[in-house]
């Protein structure tokens, strides 16, 4: 053989190998990508093309399920409360895609999930359509209710939790949306849908309560700034602090004052359960240079803040700056300069202390089930820290009761339950109003549910809003939602 054949073949032989090589990447290492494209039209209506699993309430009530629908797209989603659960469920969209729930959950819904792999290897085998999985989630309808009706027109949050589970009992995030808008098979009217949703100014598709542009906590955080000083016994409950009218910060000439400009007790003293109760800006700055920098960030990541938690949304991080200076610590510790939450945040701070220092992992989903509902998967609630210890707990208990029954907490008092409060008036600057704060939880003695709820720029009392004539009768209605008595 010559050599221009031998090269010939050799060149023969490469282009094989290299088609070989590039139908094996894209049949098998690119498949799962490629399928899982918005834009892959053969895809979706695959998954058009059988029912999708429906997502319910406990009891069985759904709040997202599938109906035939004539056309090339067998089924449509429906969302028979659309708006009042728009942030859990999120949309399925023949146009967009999916969001919320029906996107974090969509291999189990669409029936793709290698978790059910012997369900659809049943249905085959007997001729069943194959269908999704439901998922059956832990919110409490009365509560999300009760959230939903509290924030009304105003922009805000509110998270609702067992604190000794983890579950979720209410995630209302407004302004809410109406998902079957985007869910139509009309691609005009989805498209017409979501462009007035992308221009409104307030952005409705954002899901305040676990994501979007965190926010600054105010005084709610002072719980934890007092978890940390008596963890690390800085003081006790009783311990008389600092508490002028105004603390003189180091390194500056800003100081820091008190919300009515007055010291917080005589001879400019106070002890740490009555800081808490009126919520002494001046006690709460020297307490956070007392306690300092580390250990305050410490204790906030035991609360939960830097988690990356899937719930199985995505919840976006709370955090505390890594480096402070001075004045900046005694500014984080009343819960301002950069330190930001989420509601799904401060409401875990508040559950932990609930359960006796132990913090649960939050979750939404309490159960995967069949089309004849029968159980595939329960969820395990899980220990996600040991926050604070019991008996630091038992101490912030007693005082968060007090702050409901003497001091700022008072708008969420419950008859006949003791309930464990903490109120927040959150500045922004730049001329803003502030946002207002309560995080709570009740029965005190035995907790069936820790809230936080947060309103947005004072809403309907703007400048003149405080955490808790603004947001602790919310945080009260929801509670008084979950309690059994």
């Amino acid at each position: 053989m010559n050599l221009p054949i031998i090269r010939l073949s050799r060149v023969v032989t490469a282009l094989f190998a290299a088609l070989l090589i590039a139908t094996t990447v894209i049949q098998f290492a690119q498949a799962p990508s490629l399928r899982a494209r918005p834009d892959n039209r053969r895809t979706l209506l695959d998954n058009y093309s059988r029912a999708r699993g429906a997502i319910l309430l406990p009891g069985d009530q759904a709040i997202a399920s599938s109906k035939p629908s004539a056309g090339e797209l067998a089924y449509l989603r429906s969302y028979p409360q659309g708006p009042l659960y728009s942030h859990v469920t999120g949309y399925y969209s023949f146009v967009y895609g999916a969001a919320g729930l029906e996107a974090a959950s969509d291999d189990l819904l669409s029936g793709s999930s290698d978790a059910l792999f012997y369900k659809r290897v049943s249905d085959l085998l007997s001729g069943k359509q194959a269908t999704g999985a439901s998922l059956q989630l832990t919110l409490n309808p009365k509560a999300q209710a009760a959230a939903s009706k509290g924030l009304g027109n105003q922009r805000g949050a509110v998270v609702a939790i067992n604190p000794k589970t983890g579950a979720i009992l209410a995630m209302v995030s407004h302004p809410e949306y109406d998902p079957n808008a985007l869910a139509t098979h009309d691609s005009n009217d989805a498209v017409a849908a979501m462009n007035a949703l992308n221009a409104d100014p307030t952005r409705p598709l954002v899901n305040r309560a676990i994501g979007g542009n965190l926010y600054p906590p105010g005084s709610v955080f002072k719980i934890v700034t007092a978890a940390a000083a008596l963890s690390n016994q800085t003081v006790t409950e009783t311990t008389q602090i600092p508490a002028p009218a105004r603390m003189d910060l180091p390194q500056t000439s800003v100081g820091l004052p008190n919300y009515d400009k007055a010291a917080c007790g005589p001879n400019e003293q106070t002890t740490l359960q009555h800081a808490l109760e009126i919520s002494c800006n001046t006690a709460f700055g020297w307490l956070g240079l007392k306690v300092g920098a580390d250990p305050l960030r410490a204790q906030a990541a035991k609360f939960g803040f830097g988690e990356s938690l899937r719930v199985p949304l995505r919840v976006t991080p709370s955090s505390v700056p890594a480096e402070l200076n001075p004045p900046q610590l005694a500014q984080s510790a009343i819960g301002q300069y950069d330190v930001r939450v989420t509601p799904l945040q401060v409401a875990m701070v508040s559950a932990a202390i609930a359960n006796r220092g132990v913090l649960m992992t939050p979750y939404l989903v309490e159960r995967v089930v069949g089309a004849n509902l029968d159980i595939l998967d329960q969820h395990t609630p899980q220990q996600l820290s040991q926050a604070v210890s019991p008996e630091v707990a038992a101490t912030l208990t007693r005082m968060l009761v007090s702050t409901v029954d003497t001091g700022t907490g008072k708008p969420a008092r419950i008859s006949g339950v003791a309930v464990a409060g903490k109120t927040g008036t959150a500045q922004q600057g730049n001329g803003l109003p502030p946002h207002a704060w309560f995080t709570a939880f009740a029965p005190a003695d035995d907790p069936q549910v820790a809230v936080a709820v947060v309103v947005e720029d004072g809403g309907n009392m703007g400048e003149e809003a405080a955490g808790g004539r603004l947001a602790g009768p919310i945080a009260k209605a929801v509670m008084e939602a979950v309690i059994t008595r």
